[in-house]
């Protein structure tokens, strides 16, 4: 568990890795209840026009987890993508922790309905890089969720850059039929290094039909497609992803 991670060769990590694993941990501890509901779910997909992978052609499959929790959230998934026969793991994993719960007290004003310390950390082949930062859940009107973080980002390979990432639900009907909108958008500053990094803007939205619903009521299996649009993919300048993959979703 990441409340262990404070041992040995954490003292050799910049202070900034330190404080950023800190935070990860403890916000972790705080957030170990049982759930108030939890969702685990598997996607596959299929797109043919990827950039900055082995052929535009990538097949993932993405495992993930949600909860609401007593003293917060807690989201995190793996995607196992494969292009030309190479694969490649990736994951996200995402505790936040309620200043409102914890406080006690209603911080809301306007559509803020509360105010959370966000942290990811984000982990790949041999490469980890940990956010933290603050977030608020947002009341919209005809929105499922929306919220929104604000992190300063502890990178691996490049130069430390601060990121901004919207994710949201928006469910609609079209006649008897149950449809939903979710994704995400992330931005992410440019920052001088070695290695440029050009500044990133990913949005990817995923419009999925319910056609579960026509198995049995408990049924919450969708079919869709996911668009990405990913302008300097990787902070790489000028490679820009635009790519409708099909998708399928099940949820357990």
């Amino acid at each position: 568990m990441l409340c262990g991670l404070l041992g040995g060769d954490i003292f050799f990590m910049k202070l900034t890795q330190i404080f950023a694993t800190a935070l990860l941990a403890s916000t972790t501890c705080l957030t170990q209840a049982a759930p108030i509901w939890q969702d685990f779910s598997i996607t596959g997909l299929y797109g043919e026009n990827y950039e900055l992978t082995a052929e535009p052609e990538q097949s993932t499959a993405t495992f993930e987890y949600a909860a609401k929790l007593q003293y917060g959230d807690f989201f995190a998934f793996a995607d196992r993508t494969t292009s030309d026969g190479e694969s490649t793991t990736y994951f996200e994993v995402s505790p936040r922790l309620s200043l409102g719960a914890v406080s006690g007290q209603k911080l809301e004003l306007g559509p803020i309905k509360d105010v959370l310390i966000a942290t990811t950390w984000e982990g790949g082949e041999n490469n980890n890089n940990y956010l933290y930062g603050i977030g608020f859940d947002l009341a919209i009107p005809y929105f499922q969720f929306a919220q929104l973080n604000f992190y300063r980002a502890n990178n691996d390979f490049q130069k430390d850059d601060y990121q901004l990432t919207f994710s949201y639900g928006v469910p609609f009907k079209l006649g008897n039929e149950d449809f939903l909108a979710d994704g995400f958008l992330d931005w992410s500053t440019a920052e001088q290094d070695e290695v440029d990094h050009a500044s990133e803007l990913n949005w990817t939205t995923q419009w999925k039909w319910n056609v579960g619903k026509h198995i049995s009521p408990d049924t919450r299996l969708y079919v869709g497609i996911e668009h990405s649009v990913w302008q300097n993919k990787y902070g790489v300048k000028g490679v820009n992803e635009n790519n409708v993959s099909a998708l399928v979703k099940y949820h357990f």
